[in-house]
């Protein structure tokens, strides 16, 4: 009998070629969107004319309400604590595959898949599931997985990791799916616009009102609230210093102002460091590191503390930012992850 598979829908390519290749290789695919917020009516009719023409039954997960508790409201109070949070990890570990998960194997179906560029595979020594980068590395996205658990990843099934994203818009056509040709989002879900401030004013957050202060204490004036800024953030101050100068961090209510040259770290500060190849390293150890969400990685030191971990990097790195995510490899293996918390 064939293993029975819960492919995530989200009305795009990927995910449809991801279930195209699943059924591909026999197994008894169903697909199933998750409804996370308003205005998501477009990427359900999407997925669903995809199942349609796969001929695959269709689901609608209904998460509004745990999306909200789980992913909204810890990103609207990341940001009133004038840190920068990264939703998607958070959403992966709690959402994708926490409660889509769970609802998938309540309906009889023991495996997800998505259409994530991630590769998945089983160290035979000590059984323990690794996660490797893509074959398309510019597509690559095991960023988001870093969070996972072993029993998470036990249940996941991610084809796309062996493919290009050419390759899947060549397989959609042939296949005749409407998504075939569609647009990748770039943006956070909820916030297609990008619009961060607005979305946090519509969600009650009053701007955080303070100053902005230059290097040597200047006052500057004051700023639109501490949400809106950013740390390495140059456009959109309207501040005349004379030179170039960037939100170099927070004090307060206060964003403070700098050259670039002050925003340059070379020790960063993790918490809830998970790790993937085991449970907790032996001593400290070298991994490259992404401090945000792009295909460049640094070399650093990783040494392991109470509670998270330190890292040393050997060059020093551009406006770490606390609430985003570090991210561990070494080569092509995805090592851990956790939360930055400071740099000095």
């Amino acid at each position: 009998m064939a293993a029975r598979v819960m492919a995530a829908l989200s009305g795009g390519v990927d995910s449809a070629v991801t279930a195209a290749l699943l059924q591909k290789e026999g197994y008894a695919v169903e697909g199933a969107t998750m409804l996370l917020h308003e205005n998501a009516e477009r990427e359900i009719e999407d997925a669903r004319r995809s199942a349609g023409r796969l001929g695959i039954p269709f689901h609608v997960f209904d998460f509004r309400e745990e999306f909200r508790r789980l992913v909204t409201e810890p990103f609207i109070e990341t940001y009133r604590s004038g840190a920068t949070p990264n939703p998607c990890v958070l959403c992966n570990r709690t959402v994708k595959f926490g409660l889509f998960l769970a609802r998938a194997q309540a309906l009889g179906c023991e495996l997800v898949a998505t259409g994530h560029y991630a590769r998945l595979a089983r160290d035979e020594k000590t059984g323990r599931y690794l996660v490797r980068t893509a074959l398309d590395a510019a597509k690559d996205q095991t960023y988001m997985f870093c969070m996972l658990s072993q029993e998470q990843l036990r249940h996941i099934l991610l084809p796309m990791g062996e493919h290009t994203k050419q390759e899947a818009r060549e397989l959609a056509e042939a296949l005749g799916l409407a998504v075939a040709r569609k647009r990748d989002s770039q943006d956070i879900c909820f916030i297609p616009d990008g619009d961060y401030p607005a979305y946090l004013a519509r969600n009650g957050v009053r701007p955080q009102l303070g100053r902005f202060v230059g290097p040597n204490g200047e006052d500057y004036g004051p700023h639109r609230g501490l949400e809106a800024y950013t740390l390495g953030q140059r456009r959109g101050l309207a501040v005349a210093a004379g030179s170039r100068i960037y939100v170099i961090g927070k004090r307060g209510c206060d964003v403070l102002l700098g050259p670039e040259s002050a925003l340059y770290s070379r020790r960063v500060f993790v918490r809830d460091l998970n790790y993937l190849p085991f449970d907790e390293p032996d001593g400290e150890f070298y991994a490259e590191a992404k401090l945000r969400y792009t295909p460049r990685t640094a070399r650093c030191l990783v040494r392991p503390r109470e509670g998270g971990a330190e890292l040393l990097f050997d060059e020093p790195q551009r406006a770490v930012t606390p609430g985003q995510t570090a991210v561990l490899y070494s080569g092509e293996l995805l090592v851990g992850g956790g939360t930055i918390t400071g740099a000095e």
